[in-house]
Formats: C-alpha cells, sequence, structure tokens
C-alpha cells in the first residue's frame, strides 16, 4: 500500500521530469515561474491562442473576463482547495490537541504565504501530482505537504493536512469562497457600474418627454429620464438580493455527522471547531456562514438562490437592452462611434445597436446556464453523487457570460446620445394621447359619456391639434380648465415623470 508520503515522493519523481523544484519557493517545492518558464526549464502546459479558444469566453473576449478568471477557473479553485486545507491545519494546530501543539508565528506565516503567493506555477505542479493520485483533491493534499520539507516543525505535523476531511469538505467550501470573490469583486462592481451610468442618465434626461407605447400603440407620454429609473430601481433591488444571499459551507465529515471526527476525539467538540474554522474571518478562517446539516455535500440552495437571483437581475437587463434597442431603431438616440469603427459592412448609414444585441445574447446564455445550476444543484441521489461536480465546474462559464453582457451593456449606454429632435416629432404626430386628459377632466365635471365622445374623435383617426382644440373649445366645462386643456402638448402631458426620475 502506499502511503501518503509515498505519494508526495512518486509525485516530486514525476514533476522532476518536467519541473524544476526549488527551496527559495517557499521553502522546498516547486520553483516559480517566468512567464511558466523556470529557469532553463519549460513546464509543459497546453496552450491556446484566443482564436483557437474553444469558448469565446476564453477566446474573442478574453481580455473582458481578466478579473474573473483567476476566481473562477480551475486555477482558482484550486487556489481556494489550498486555503481552506491550510486554515484547518492551522486551526487544529490551536485546538489543544497533545498530538499538534500550536504552531509558531514563523510556521504560520510560511503557510500562510502559500495561500498568499498561490501561483499557476503552483496549480501546474498540482496537476502534475495528479497525474499519479488520480485524486485532484489529495493531490492538493500532496502538494501543500511536499512544502513541508527541511520544515521539522510542519513535517512532523504532516499527518494533520486534510485530517478527517472528505473530499466535499474541501470542495464545498473552496466553492463557497470562488462565489464570494466573484461576486463580491467581479458581479456587484459591475452592476453598480450600470446602476451608476443608469442613475445618471435617469437624472440627466429627467424632462425629457418621449412617447410610449402600451401593446406597440400610442400611448400616454412619459420621460427618457423616468424609463430609465424604473430600470434603476428594478436592478437596485435586484442586486440587494445577490448581496443579500448567505454563502455556506460544511465541513463535518463523508455524510455529514463528524463520524471521523469523533473517532480521534470523541470528547472534542468538532461541530462547534469546525463552525468556528468557516465563520471566523480570513486567513485564519474562511469568513463565509456555517451549514450545521447536510450529507457528504452541502445541499447548494444557496447557490440556487444566489444563481436565481443573478438570473432575475439579468432578465431585466435582457428586458433594458431590448428597450434599448427599439429606441435606437425608432432614432430617439444616436451611437457614436470611433473614429475608424464600422458601422454596417455595406450600409454606410447604419450604426447597428452591437453593443446590447451582444448584451442580450450573452445574458441569455448566462441565464441558461444558471438556471440549470439553480435547478440541478439542488438535488442529489441519497448521500452523494458526482452530478453536482459536473456541473459546478460551469460557474465560471455562467458568471463569465453574464459578467461579459455587462461590460457590453455598459459600452453601449456610453455610447448613447440623445436625439430629442427625433423625440419631439414622435409627440407631435400624436396628439391622439390627449383624448385621456381631456376625457378625465369631462369626468371630473360630470359630462356624460364622455369615454365615448373621445373614442369617437380619436379612435382609427389621425388626431390633429386642431380638432382636439375645438372639441375643447365645445365642451361644457369651466374656462380656466378649457384654457389649461388647450395649452397642453403631448409633450408636456408627463405628469410626474420628471419629479420621479430624480428621486432615484
Amino acid at each position: 500500500m502506499t502511503t501518503g508520503l509515498q505519494a508526495v515522493a512518486q509525485a516530486k519523481t514525476a514533476c522532476n521530469r518536467r519541473c524544476t523544484w526549488s527551496s527559495r519557493h517557499h521553502g522546498t517545492g516547486y520553483a516559480s515561474p517566468r512567464s511558466l518558464r523556470v529557469r532553463q526549464f519549460t513546464i509543459p502546459l497546453m496552450s491556446f491562442s484566443t482564436i483557437s479558444a474553444l469558448s469565446p469566453l476564453d477566446g474573442r473576449y478574453a481580455g473582458k473576463l481578466a478579473a474573473l478568471r483567476p476566481l473562477m477557473s480551475e486555477k482558482g479553485f484550486m487556489h481556494r482547495r489550498v486555503q481552506v486545507e491550510i486554515a484547518w491545519f492551522i486551526a487544529l494546530s490551536d485546538a489543544g490537541f497533545a498530538e499538534f501543539k500550536p504552531l509558531t508565528a514563523g510556521a504560520r506565516t510560511y503557510l500562510l504565504n502559500l495561500v498568499k503567493n498561490f501561483s499557476e506555477a503552483d496549480a501546474a505542479a498540482i496537476k502534475e501530482i495528479e497525474k499519479t493520485t488520480n485524486h485532484d483533491v489529495k493531490a492538493v493534499e500532496y502538494w501543500i505537504k511536499s512544502k513541508f520539507d527541511a520544515r521539522p516543525e510542519l513535517l512532523a505535523a504532516s499527518e494533520f493536512v486534510h485530517f478527517a476531511c472528505t473530499s466535499e469538505d474541501i470542495n464545498n467550501t473552496s466553492h463557497a469562497l470562488q462565489l464570494k470573490a466573484a461576486r463580491d469583486t467581479v458581479l456587484l462592481p459591475a452592476i453598480d457600474s450600470l446602476i451608476t451610468k443608469l442613475r445618471e442618465m435617469a437624472h440627466t434626461f429627467a424632462a425629457v418627454p418621449l412617447l410610449s407605447r402600451t401593446h406597440g400603440q400610442t400611448a400616454s407620454p412619459t420621460t427618457v429620464g423616468k424609463e430609465v429609473a424604473n430600470v434603476v430601481v428594478r436592478l437596485v433591488a435586484a442586486r440587494e438580493r445577490i448581496a443579500s444571499v448567505k454563502l455556506l459551507a460544511k465541513m463535518n465529515g463523508a455524510v455529514g455527522n463528524y463520524n471521523a471526527h469523533l473517532s480521534a476525539w470523541p470528547d472534542f467538540d468538532w461541530e462547534a471547531f469546525s463552525q468556528k474554522v468557516i465563520e471566523s474571518p480570513e486567513p485564519f478562517g474562511l469568513g463565509v456562514s456555517f451549514q450545521p446539516y447536510s450529507i457528504q455535500i452541502e445541499p447548494h440552495d444557496y447557490m440556487a438562490e444566489l444563481f436565481d437571483a443573478v438570473a432575475r437581475t439579468n432578465t431585466i437587463l435582457i428586458d433594458w437592452s431590448r428597450d434599448v434597442w427599439g429606441y435606437v431603431s425608432l432614432g430617439y438616440f444616436k451611437q457614436r462611434l470611433k473614429a475608424g469603427e464600422i458601422g454596417s459592412s455595406t450600409m454606410p448609414h447604419k450604426v447597428n445597436p452591437i453593443d446590447f444585441e451582444n448584451a442580450e445574447g450573452n445574458l441569455g446564455l448566462a441565464n441558461a446556464l444558471l438556471r440549470h445550476l439553480s435547478e440541478k444543484l439542488p438535488i442529489s441521489r441519497w448521500q452523494r453523487d458526482l452530478t453536482d461536480s459536473t456541473v459546478l465546474r460551469n460557474m465560471g462559464v455562467a458568471l463569465g457570460y453574464a459578467t461579459l453582457a455587462y461590460s457590453s451593456l455598459l459600452v453601449g449606454l456610453n455610447k448613447l446620445e440623445i436625439n430629442e429632435e427625433a423625440l419631439a416629432e414622435d409627440l407631435d404626430a400624436a396628439w391622439e394621447v390627449l383624448a385621456e386628459p381631456i376625457q378625465t377632466v369631462m369626468r371630473r365635471y360630470g359630462v356624460q359619456g364622455a369615454y365615448e365622445k373621445l373614442k369617437e374623435v380619436t379612435r382609427g383617426k389621425t388626431v390633429t391639434a386642431e380638432a382636439l382644440h375645438g372639441l375643447i373649445r365645445s365642451l361644457e366645462i369651466p374656462e380656466a380648465e378649457k384654457t389649461r386643456l388647450l395649452a397642453m402638448t403631448p409633450g408636456s402631458y408627463t405628469g410626474k415623470a420628471a419629479e420621479l426620475a430624480r428621486r432615484v
């Protein structure tokens, strides 16, 4: 039977064929590369140019996802696994066990630096070990143990790495850390940028009148700013739902009962210990919320909640992207082009609203994955199957499409220029929308059949200002009300729209 230390040695031997070992990189271990080169040797990694990448996230749009890739890639997953293992190991040393004395300050600093300085070369080294272990979590354990060479204090305690843990203890906590970082440093800032831009537009265009269309037909006017304000309010609420989801993690063993833990120290409060590791702030804890009940896997209900919240946010933005697309089509907005930029390959006059189309398409892709994740992840056969693990590897893809869409939408919004002339022309051709205030005033003063009279004048007809003014003058209502209605135009009939827009 191969022991853990023997496996480490085997992994070192295998890796030595391809990697340089150096005591100058976190003690003895894999040397830090310079763009994946270790002095004169090269770590053989499969590499693709962006134009040969299978996914556009790593191809055409790779540059736009640079912030997400270190967090949600396999390397990012490995990094969090190392973080979890180190936090658990240090905490065990402080648990009061006679067999594992508290680590020295130097040892703690060294271990935390393994996390802090985790590199692509480290990730490559773990993958190399995995070729021997054929187990990704065990490869992380052995990589950490390999870093204990020439450090007697750590070497003596090496069997406490991954102590009493099942792989899922490490994986579920790592996923929580990945999602925490992605949400807090990428997703929410991107949504906040959209909210800031939209709020600015709501205020700037608060009083610019806009002909509404309900069911595609001309309707009571609003303002551009008020329509943008509607999106701001929805997006702020959606953003809060994403931010408020508690990210949960468990470290309770193979089926959630602390079986292995209690076999070693039956009188120790392992549940409280686990909760402390999970909820204590980083770097010595993990800084997420404790899940007390689980099978082998954390139930993933919080993930479903988070992904649903992101998907609902995306649906709001799909709605808005389509609306802006329509406003561009009507000429309400123009789009600025950079020098040399082509709008259409054959029609020089066109500037296609591609940013909003890209946003809509990528939001749809994101939601397809997010909804599958939210529907699939809470389901497990008995105490564990691997279907969750399979789809969890695509969390970064789902969030990647969402992040890409947010970027495209923001780019598109920053290109927009209001076309007040087109807006005014549209309003001036829609005097029929004043039938609503006229009949409302008629009802106030008890004019019988107000709705029906206006219907006869306006429905299915081209309504002019003159026709409406003639009707107003004929009404049996106070002269002051006639004067007020005669002064009204489609562009002035916007109610509290400007006030509401400025309030967001």
